[in-house]
């Protein structure tokens, strides 16, 4: 509703002046305002907090530069091959961030279309459908490319500074990257409306489950490759060379408009302006045809799939042998679901509790954002794990075999800060306006947070202790070492939903009903930060203690294991217990 007043009163302020602004740059000039007011807001709130996140992200700029230099310079020094691995490189990168982008796009798309408080309001104003459109493609491809900006940008300045190009090739690549971002925006966006105009909600679910099993079984039967003996590295290295880069030649499929960039950003650092300029032609050819396309012909597929989705019922319902279901319904007889009878089992919690988690199970299954972009995750954690036998092959020397399992304990955690950070802290704020009936319950507010707790913990300890297990299994780590990193890898679950629950609960924001928004806020920002430097210590001490010794430094002593461990424990204590008392004492005097 606050976007709404506001809406009005400029409107108000622009007939005042005699003239009428656009219902676009209107929305355009509104959202940013209010977007410019939260930053002030935040920077209002705590500057101490304020600095340490934007502290955060110079020093990941800065880092990410820097390993970006490196590993530049590493490959670059391969004799004859340098060039030729940074170009394979740079193709793959930008044909699967094309991937993500497009999956993030038709997921917020989704989202900010079909599901979003203020696209209902504005359907009910006098204001064309394609200008909604238009604003909410806007606000969409903004929502799904800035991390694909924040993450690339270091990147592309570390290649400008190994290769020595010149001054324009920055603003040309920034000029490129725009164009490319439009391509992806235009296809989620109209992915999502034809998803919404002719699949219902469990339909679109079930095709999604599908999908997502389909891809994952294709890339670990693209991705299998065969074993490389140690002769074949000696006296065949161009040939095992090929091999290996035969699987990534799909990179290079001239249709794709990542290879338009790459082939453009890659021309333009080598001095090849000619060829640089074409690709830069195709991008901008494209994104003018198909974003013209979107900006004048899908206002009307749009408010005639708002429509659909506003007044269908689930495609599933329709069939002869739920008519006995449906009469039950009608009577307000419901049937015990799957959920119910899945937590029926467990008899020692009590029915209040199994109440509330069967309402947060649903409540996250219903919600297309938030399963649409666990399928997303899970999908790259896949072709995580199916890429790590690779790894074992060669790990013969302690140093490697060491540093690859840490470096593999670290991707697992940042993993679990993802589902933590994007997941479990915005369940608090999710109850939204409904607080009040949950928090007049039995239950309790107090209850509620530990319930929440809890469900987050077990959901993500089933996960992680299963990723870390695999994980080690596919590099073939022993028994003992596998043991000693799901025992830490359990901790640090237990330590990140404390952090993510209690923040959640320190700063809740009952106003959005989109998490992606909830996130982006000033706590979703703390979490992650936090999150990140909880990693980043807790690696580095289970490293330094660890129980095999890798370096010259002879066995690792009991008061150096012990001393890793205990700073290990104390960092979780400090960041798991301590911010989830806080939440629960905040809760216990909230005021509904």
């Amino acid at each position: 509703m606050a976007t709404s007043v506001q809406v009005s009163g400029a409107a108000r302020e622009a007939a005042d002046k005699g003239e009428w602004a656009p219902p676009l740059l209107l929305l355009i000039r509104v959202n940013a305002l209010q977007a410019w007011r939260r930053v002030k807001a935040l920077r209002e709130q705590s500057r101490l907090l304020s600095g340490l996140i934007g502290l955060f992200i110079a020093g990941y700029a800065a880092l990410a530069f820097w390993l970006f230099c490196r590993g530049l310079k590493f490959v670059a020094n391969f004799p004859g091959l340098g060039t030729l691995l940074i170009e394979r490189l740079m193709f793959l990168l930008f044909a699967f961030l094309f991937v993500l982008l497009l999956f993030s796009n038709l997921v917020i798309s989704y989202t900010n279309l079909f599901r979003n408080r203020e696209t209902t309001f504005l359907l009910s104003l006098p204001i064309p459908p394609q200008i909604i459109f238009r604003w909410k493609f806007i606000e969409s491809a903004l929502l799904a490319s800035w991390a694909f900006l924040f993450l690339i940008a270091p990147l592309l300045g570390a290649y400008g500074l190994t290769n020595h190009v010149p001054w324009h090739f920055y603003p040309a690549t920034a000029v490129l990257i725009a164009l490319f971002i439009v391509l992806p925006a235009v296809a989620g966006a109209w992915l999502a409306v034809n998803v919404a105009r002719y699949l219902d909600r469990r339909a679109v679910q079930v095709a999604a489950v599908g999908l997502a099993v389909l891809m994952l079984v294709g890339a670990a039967f693209w991705l299998r490759a065969e074993p490389i003996s140690d002769e074949m590295l000696e006296t065949r290295v161009l040939a095992v060379l090929d091999r290996l880069l035969m699987k990534t030649r799909f990179a290079q499929f001239a249709l794709l408009p990542s290879y338009w960039l790459s082939a453009g950003v890659l021309q333009w650092s080598e001095g090849a302006l000619s060829g640089a300029g074409f690709f830069a032609l195709v991008l901008l050819s494209h994104s003018l045809f198909f974003g013209s396309l979107a900006f004048t012909r899908m206002g009307g597929l749009f408010y005639d799939a708002a429509s659909k989705v506003q007044s269908r019922g689930s495609v599933f319902w329709q069939w002869t042998w739920f008519r006995a279901w449906q009469e039950r319904q009608r009577n307000f007889n419901y049937a015990r679901g799957g959920v119910e009878r899945a937590l029926g089992v467990l008899s020692v919690v009590p029915p209040d509790i199994r109440a509330l988690l069967v309402k947060d199970i649903r409540v996250f299954w219903r919600d297309t954002t938030q399963w649409g972009q666990t399928l997303v995750l899970f999908g790259l954690l896949g072709a995580y794990i199916i890429n790590l036998r690779h790894f074992s092959q060669q790990l013969n020397h302690p140093f490697w075999v060491h540093l690859v399992s840490y470096l593999n304990l670290g991707a697992c955690s940042l993993n679990l800060a993802t589902l933590t950070t994007r997941f479990v802290y915005p369940q608090f704020s999710l109850e939204g306006k409904r607080l009040w009936i949950v928090g007049l319950a039995p239950l309790g507010l107090v209850r509620i947070v530990k319930t929440k707790y809890w469900l987050a913990s077990v959901a993500s300890l089933c996960v992680t202790m299963g990723l870390i297990w695999l994980s080690c299994h596919m590099l073939k780590m022993p028994l003992g070492r596998t043991l000693y990193f799901v025992a830490a890898v359990a901790v640090m679950t237990f330590t990140l939903n404390g952090l993510a629950i209690g923040l959640g609960a320190l700063y809740p924001n009952f106003k959005e009903d989109n998490p992606t928004k909830i996130v982006s806020g000033f706590g979703g920002t703390f979490c992650l930060v936090l999150s990140f430097l909880y990693i980043v210590a807790s690696v580095t001490l289970l490293a330094v203690g660890s129980p095999w010794s890798w370096t010259r430094l002879g066995e690792p002593t009991v008061g150096g294991l012990t001393g890793s461990w205990a700073g290990f424990a104390f960092l979780s204590v400090l960041l798991g217990w301590i911010p989830l008392r806080l939440g629960l004492r905040r809760v216990a005097v909230f005021e509904l």
